[in-house]
């Protein structure tokens, strides 16, 4: 059998175009796992937040936003940017930077900071609140678009990882480690930390997507993590931590270099965080009792990358998600979705400019390096 469109990964990005496109096409999803969402999406710190990932992402955001909250996968939250009495300008340029996305933020005084984080250490005296954040219910989400994907007709393969790609008489041939072959008209890329491996293999051209390990801590900390407790960021990019069931979840908001493999948490990044958290409140840690690593990809410009590639039309880049793809996968997957098909905008996307995203904009590129 000839499908019309292979998609490689089933992760949420994965998942989401699949369900997107099996709606007017026949797909194939290749998921090299035992089970979808084994990598990034299983490891996601399950939060939607408008100003997560930039400026440029917002649009994409604000876009998937109305469809998680319709279907219940959102919980409100709401974050605090913080920081210390000397990065008030950090504070201003922050916010400065998202005038006229429709993001909306308010500063906080201290004592205000005091009452909605109870313990925060006084040097810590700068916030910007940022309402509209929300806890998303990932595993629901990408389950959704599974069955989505499911119900259309899509074919889900696993343990299927792609050793080879061929293309001759206009269909793609896909071989699988295993020794099963497919056959597509068209490849999807959406395999997150392998997705230049992937173009390698179709002998198309990488756009230098580079995966970066992420580490979480969850602690037990007493006095107990407050169940309204906000989504807690440091303005300058030193950690995050958000309460999950009476526990404390804390990441040092690293960003390791890291080959796509099976990431596994390094004590000193764990460490790391525990320490930068210890400056913040005076909360003392009963138990460190679970930890985790997951790899978020970036392209160069830290950009999604969503698009027929310039040097094979058949091969479309849906990748280079970092940490937003998954608070912005219902935008990004029906964006995806209307540019294979050739569809015009719908309400969901018409504030997005897909050129933002292309993979023509590394074309002039030098040219990435092997690892």
């Amino acid at each position: 059998m000839i499908h019309d469109i292979a998609v490689i990964g089933a992760g949420m990005a994965g998942a989401s175009i699949a369900a997107e496109l099996a709606r007017e096409a026949s797909v194939l999803l290749l998921e090299a796992e035992d089970a979808p969402g084994y990598h990034a999406t299983g490891r996601s710190a399950a939060f939607w937040e408008e100003c997560y990932g930039g400026p440029a992402i917002t649009p994409l955001t604000r876009a998937s936003g109305p469809f998680l909250a319709e279907h219940g996968f959102l919980t409100p939250r709401g974050a605090l940017y913080v920081g210390r009495a000397g990065d008030r300008a950090a504070m201003e340029a922050f916010r400065a930077s998202y005038e006229g996305t429709g993001v909306r933020m308010e500063r906080l005084a201290p004592a205000a900071l005091g009452e909605r984080v109870p313990g925060i250490r006084p040097e810590w005296s700068e916030a910007l609140h940022q309402p509209a954040c929300a806890d998303i219910d990932v595993a629901g989400l990408h389950q959704h678009y599974l069955r989505e994907a499911r119900r259309a007709g899509a074919a889900l393969v696993t343990r299927a990882r792609v050793a080879g790609l061929a293309r001759a008489g206009g269909v793609w041939t896909i071989a699988a480690a295993h020794g099963e072959t497919f056959r597509a008209a068209r490849i999807v890329n959406a395999a997150g930390a392998w997705a230049d491996e992937i173009a390698r293999l179709a002998g198309v051209r990488p756009v230098g997507i580079a995966p970066l390990r992420r580490t979480v801590a969850v602690l037990r900390v007493d006095p107990p993590a407050p169940a309204d407790l906000p989504l807690v960021l440091d303005i300058k990019g030193g950690f995050y931590f958000k309460p999950d069931a009476g526990r404390l979840w804390l990441s040092p908001h690293d960003e390791v270099p890291s080959e796509p493999c099976d990431a596994a948490p390094e004590e000193l990044d764990v460490a790391l965080a525990i320490d930068r958290f210890q400056s913040v409140t005076d909360w003392r840690i009963a138990a460190l009792e679970h930890r985790w690593a997951g790899l978020r990809s970036f392209a160069p410009d830290r950009l999604p990358v969503y698009g027929a590639d310039p040097g094979e039309p058949s091969f479309f880049w849906f990748a280079g998600q970092g940490g937003f793809g998954i608070q912005t996968a219902p935008a990004a997957a029906r964006l995806a979705r209307q540019l294979i098909l050739g569809e015009w905008p719908d309400a969901v996307t018409a504030g997005i400019d897909p050129a933002a995203y292309a993979p023509a904009r590394f074309a002039a590129a030098p040219l990435p390096q092997s690892a």
